[in-house]
Order: C-alpha cells, then structure tokens, then sequence
C-alpha cells in the first residue's frame, strides 16, 4: 500500500489527488443514497382503479385547487358602492337653475303690446331661453324641450313658477336623499313621475314638463367604486391560504378510481412514475458536495506527511462509505417494521475505527456526517425529510464512543466500552419516547431497550472484527498493536528476558530515554518504546558476544580477530530483523531493528585492528545501514548509545552525562547519521535536554549509608 501511495504522489499534486479521491467518493455515496430520496412511484394510468393506498412522500402545494379557491373567494366579494351627496346638490341646482332662468327671461317680455308683436317677443324670449338652457347642457345629457313646452313655462305668472320650483326641486331632494344604483334608476323616475302628477300644487300646462325634469333628475347616486372592489378582491384571494398536499396525507384509497384530481396530485407529488422530480437528487447532490468540501478542506490545511493524508483520507472514506452500506442494508428492512429500525445502527462503529486509525478529530468529523446520511437513509418517506431522531441518536453515540474509549489499552477494552455506549444509546432513546407523548406497548419498549444495547454492541464487534484488516491492508500500526507487542508476555520479549537478560534491561532503558524524547518534540513515543524493546533481538542469537550479557564472564572478543567481532557484532541488526520478519512484526518494528545503528562506525574493533594493519579500510567496520529514516529511529540510535555510553561510567554525574550526551549526538550529526530523516537541529537539542534529565534521574546520587558496627 505505501508503494501504491507514493506513486499516487508522484503521479498527482495533493491537492489535484485529495480532489480525485473525494470526487470518486462522492460518487459512490451518491449511488448508494440515490434510492432513499427518489421515493416510492407508482405506474398509474387516469381512471385506472389504484392497486394500493397511496400516500404523498412529500408537503407540495396544490396550485390548481389554490387558484380554484382563490376565484371562488373573489367570486364571492360584492362591488363596493360608493354614495355621492353632490350628485343630489347638482340635480337640485340644476332644476332651479332652469326656473331662474325662465324668471329671468319672462320679465323681458312687454306688457300692452299687440297680439302678433307678443308672438314675435315670445318666440324671441323662446330662442333665448333655449340658449340658457343649452349652457346646463341639459340637451346633452337627453333633457330635451320643446318650443310649446318652453312657451307654457314662460306663461305662467312668477308666483307659480317659483312654487312649482320649490316643489319640485324638494321632490327630487327627497328622492336622490337615498342611494340609488344603476338598476334602480327606472324604478325611482317611475316614483317621481307618480308624484309630480299627482301633486295638484302644480300646474296642469306644465305638469309633464314638469315631468321630464323630474324624471331626467333622477340619476344614480351610488356607484361602484372599482379601486375599492378590486381591493377587496385581492384581500378576498390573499386570505385563502394555499391548498397543500401535506407528507403522509392519503391520495387515494385502495380499489379508488384515479379522477383527474387524485392524477394531478400524484403528479404534484412527483409519485408517478413518469414525473419523477428532480429537486430531491439536486438536494442530494449539494449535501454530498458540501460534506465533501469539508473533508477537502481538512485533510488539505492537515499539517502532516503527504503520503500520511491521503492513506489516512482512503481510511476515512472507506470507512465513511462502509457505514453508509452498513445503513443502506437495516434501510431495506425498515418498511418491514413499525418501528424505528435506524436505532439497530452500530453507532460507534466509525468513530472508533477513525480514532484508532487516524485521528479523534477525523473521528468527530465523521460522526457528523454518518448522522445526516443516517437522516437521509433512514427517513420514512412521509414522515420527514430528515430523520432527525436517527441522525441525533448516531451522533450522541458516536461522540460517547470517542469519551468511553480514552484510555483503551487493549483491544479486549473495546467491548467493554460498549456497555458506556449503550447506557447512552438507551437514554437518547427515553428521550425521544418520552418528547413523543405516545403510548408504547412493552414489545415496543422491549425492542428500542435492546436496540441501543444491539448498536452499542454491534459497534464494538465490528470495530474489532474490522481493525485487523483496515490494519493489514493500509499497513497501519495502531496503538493497540503497539501495547500488546508490549506486552511481557510476547514469545520474543520473553525470549530476550530468558537468553539476554542484560540486552532486556538495556533495552528497557533505551526505550524510556526514546519514548520521552520522542513526546518532546511530538514523535510517537510508544512506536519508539516498543521498538526499542525488539530493536536488539538479533542478540540473542549469539548472547555472550555482548557485553551487557557477559555479567563478568571472560569476554570472548579478546581471542577473536577484530574481523571475526566485527562480523558478530554487526551482524545483530540483520539478524534481529530477519528474525522479527520471520514472526511476521510491523514493517516499523523492523525498520528499527534495521536501522538503528545506521552506518556508523564499529569504533572498538576499527580501531583495534588498525592498530596491526594501518591500510584498514573504514567502511569495512561500518553498519551496513540504512540510516534512520524516521525521527523515531533516530532518537532510537542516539538513545541506545547514550545508556551504553552511560551505563559504562564510573561515578556518573549531570555534568559528565550532559558532556557525553552531547558529544554523542554531535558525532551522529556530523557522521551523517541523520542526512536520511527530518529531524532538525532544534530537536536534536530538544533530545539532548530530555535524555540529561532522564538519566539524572536514573543514575543520581545517591547517600552514602554508615557501615554497620
């Protein structure tokens, strides 16, 4: 796999990668969810009889029956009239305006004069009277007079005119007092009519001209005012609220004829088969598009190796869309119960495996985001758009998950983190029974009781089932397989203790000085204590050819060519890591093994030998190597030959170790011992610093008891 990825690196710049795979992601979430939010269509034909009783998966507005309604309510509004005092007034000044001006005219007519010159003055008087009249534009509006009718006028003495102008302009008063419509005019002038003939006040010769005044007088008086009727009709059709399909409304019964109504529904709905809408995917689209920005934008600002983000990035979405599948699978059973099947999901299951695996802050992350696929996945059609009961339950047991597993040393732990994960599955679950206000029988409890103990176990289960592989396949060394190679009770610590009991203590102390300095400057340091624990395994292929073991004993060396030590020696490295590959150990452990001594040089026996041979070629008494290529092998080599270098003092002080601490570490710095890792300066001081106060503490002074008499 770390072949594969460095070739993806190669290949790829990160961000173009990081792009790719979440792209390929994406997809596959995509396909795996498409079917959640398409909903249940139906192949139905107009008039056909419905096969089942259908009801709407979604809340829409029915437009048609809203408009209906709305055209009805309009419908029903009344015009607004709108009653007019000044139509009255005009009138009455109108009639009296007609007797002014017949008064005015008549006193220009000459008393005394002959009958044929009255003839010719009234005729005179008719046509000037007819020109007044022609100024209230009465002729324009139907009030017409004739010449015998503006004579019989002008003929009547100025008493009688001005009571029959009284009369009548109080008659028309009295009738335009009230309001009167359009349809009401003829009824009215028919009234007026009535009453002017039959009032004796007025005189006979006039009376029907009297009459068409009158009745042109009436008019109406109340008009519809179309402002104010349209107002209400735009109040009547906003007060009509939208007809709406609500989610789980039935649309049609079982055996009940598909009408244009039902038809219309369902196609609003988008429940047919043939009207499948298109918002639902789209909505789909822009959730996946937006979970997998933000997992772009984690793992591209995520301060680490670049072949480390992208293999953590494919556990991440492997075990993202594992989830997904494990939800898609309880998804298509859950029309087969009444109840909430999404509270059998393992919820701890992804935040565990990402913890373990990656990192707590990944984990957190993908527990949000199983929970809205959750929401997605298992919503009921007609319930809700997201089930956010599910959603809920998953991400409280997923943020549980990650509290009860801190401090996990085995993986027998897991399982045992499940009863934490468990208590607080069982109590969102009271929650959402008791917020439901509904009445749940004991099957019913008795199934979500042990649902959340199901989940909670089913987490557990399959985080262990499942972490050996993820382990295997991506070549992760987790931290549960660092503790238990940790363990005393490993064949080949065991074998260490037993045949080199002085290269065990060494190495115990190795790993404490590495395992300090590798927290200083934010390495792993339970990856450098449990491989210091293995790194001198090839020892114990030949025990008594290393001092620590010899306790005492004849040091066989001291018979032996410098080329035959060096070989023993040097060998050690190679041996222990063939020996660790034979047990099949982490690639990391072996690298140590490998590595930890690099290609420095065999001082004792180089220089041993070139006090015989002065042409002894130095790169014969090297480490075969490679050098360290990690900082935690590095501090490795430096720590293992620091306790070496210390254990052999006589009468250690801090300053004598601090002296040789740092004359060590400069020697590997300057014999290029650290050209092949990224540990800098800086750091290297760092160790420095850590191991003097680490073995300070180890190898203090301590008081010098009197001697017993």
């Amino acid at each position: 796999m770390d072949a594969f990825l460095k070739k993806l690196i190669q290949y790829f710049r990160f961000p173009v990668l990081l792009a790719v795979i979440l792209t390929v992601t994406g997809i596959l979430q995509f396909s795996l969810m498409l079917g959640n939010v398409r909903g249940e269509h139906f192949d139905l034909k107009l008039f056909q009889l419905s096969p089942d009783t259908i009801r709407s998966m979604k809340t829409v507005e029915d437009t048609v029956k809203t408009e209906e309604d709305r055209e009805q309510a309009a419908s029903s509004v009344k015009p607004v009239f709108h009653y007019s005092e000044e139509i009255a007034k005009n009138r009455a000044s109108m009639i009296k305006s007609i007797f002014d001006y017949v008064l005015e005219v008549k006193t220009s007519i000459e008393e005394g004069k002959t009958k044929k010159e009255k003839e010719a003055v009234m005729q005179d008087r008719v046509a000037e009277l007819r020109e007044k009249l022609i100024a209230l534009k009465t002729d324009g509006q139907g009030l017409r007079f004739t010449d015998q009718e503006l004579t019989a006028l002008l003929e009547q003495d100025n008493d009688s005119l001005r009571v029959t102008r009284d009369e009548l302009t109080e008659l028309v008063k009295k009738q335009l007092s009230e309001p009167i419509r359009t349809d009401h005019v003829a009824e009215v002038k028919a009234k007026i009519d009535k009453e002017i003939r039959e009032k004796p006040e007025f005189p006979d010769e006039i009376r029907a001209t009297l009459v068409s005044i009158g009745r042109f007088s009436i008019t109406e008086t109340e008009t519809e005012n179309p402002d104010l009727t349209k107002e209400q009709i735009e109040q009547a059709k906003a007060n009509v609220d939208p007809t709406r399909i609500l989610q789980g409304q039935i649309i049609v019964q079982e055996g009940q004829v598909i009408d244009r109504d039902v038809y219309r529904e369902l196609e609003l709905t988008g429940m047919l088969a043939d009207h499948t809408s298109t918002k639902p995917i789209m909505g789909l689209l822009l959730l996946i598009s937006l979970q997998m920005t933000f997992f772009y934008a984690i793992f591209r600002n995520w301060k680490a190796d670049k072949m480390i983000k992208v293999r953590d990035l494919i556990i991440t979405v492997t075990i993202y869309l594992l989830s997904i599948v494990v939800m898609e699978l309880l998804s298509l059973i859950k029309n087969e119960f009444e109840v909430m099947i999404g509270f059998l999901y393992p919820v701890a299951m992804a935040p565990m495996l990402i913890r373990l695996l990656v990192n707590e802050r990944i984990a957190i992350i993908i527990t949000i985001m199983t929970g809205v696929a959750a929401g997605v996945i298992f919503q009921e059609g007609y319930a809700t758009v997201i089930q956010m009961e599910v959603s809920l339950y998953i991400i409280f047991g997923g943020l549980s998950s990650l509290f009860f597993s801190k401090g996990i040393e085995k993986r027998s732990r897991i399982l045992q983190t499940s009863m934490g994960i468990a208590l607080v599955n069982a109590t969102f679950i009271g929650f959402y029974l008791l917020l439901t206000q509904s009445t749940y029988g004991m099957t019913e409890l008795a199934y979500y009781l042990v649902a959340s103990i199901v989940s909670a176990l089913l987490s557990g289960a399959l985080t262990l089932g499942l972490l050996p592989f993820i382990e295997s396949a991506f070549g992760i060394l987790s931290s549960f397989r660092l503790i238990e190679l940790s363990s005393p009770n490993h064949p080949l610590l065991k074998k260490i203790l037993v045949e080199t009991p002085g290269t065990y203590h060494h190495s115990v102390m190795v790993a404490n000085l590495a395992d300090a300095a590798c927290e200083a400057i934010g390495a792993d340091g339970l990856l450098a204590r449990v491989g210091c624990y293995y790194h001198d395994i090839g020892k114990t292929k030949r025990p008594g050819f290393f001092v620590e073991n010899q306790m005492g004993a004849i040091n066989p060396h001291d018979s032996l060519p410098a080329e035959t030590s060096r070989d023993i020696i040097i060998a050690h490295a190679e041996d222990g890591a063939k020996m660790l590959e034979a047990y099949k150990m982490p690639k990391e452990i072996i690298d140590i093994a490998r590595q930890h001594h690099g290609t420095s040089l065999l001082k004792f026996f180089y220089y041993k030998e070139k006090e015989k041979n002065s042409a002894v070629i130095e790169s014969n008494y090297r480490y075969p190597g490679p050098k360290p290529q990690t900082k935690e092998v590095a501090i490795i080599s430096v720590a293992d030959s620091v306790e070496a270098a210390v254990r052999s003092m006589k009468e250690p002080t801090a300053e004598k170790i601090q002296k040789l601490v740092h004359a060590i570490a400069q020697d590997k710095l300057q014999d290029g011992q650290f050209d092949e890792c990224d540990l800098s300066v800086r750091e290297l001081k760092k160790i420095e610093a850590v191991f003097c106060e680490t073995l300070n503490g180890i190898f203090h002074s301590r008081i010098e008891y009197p001697k017993p008499k």
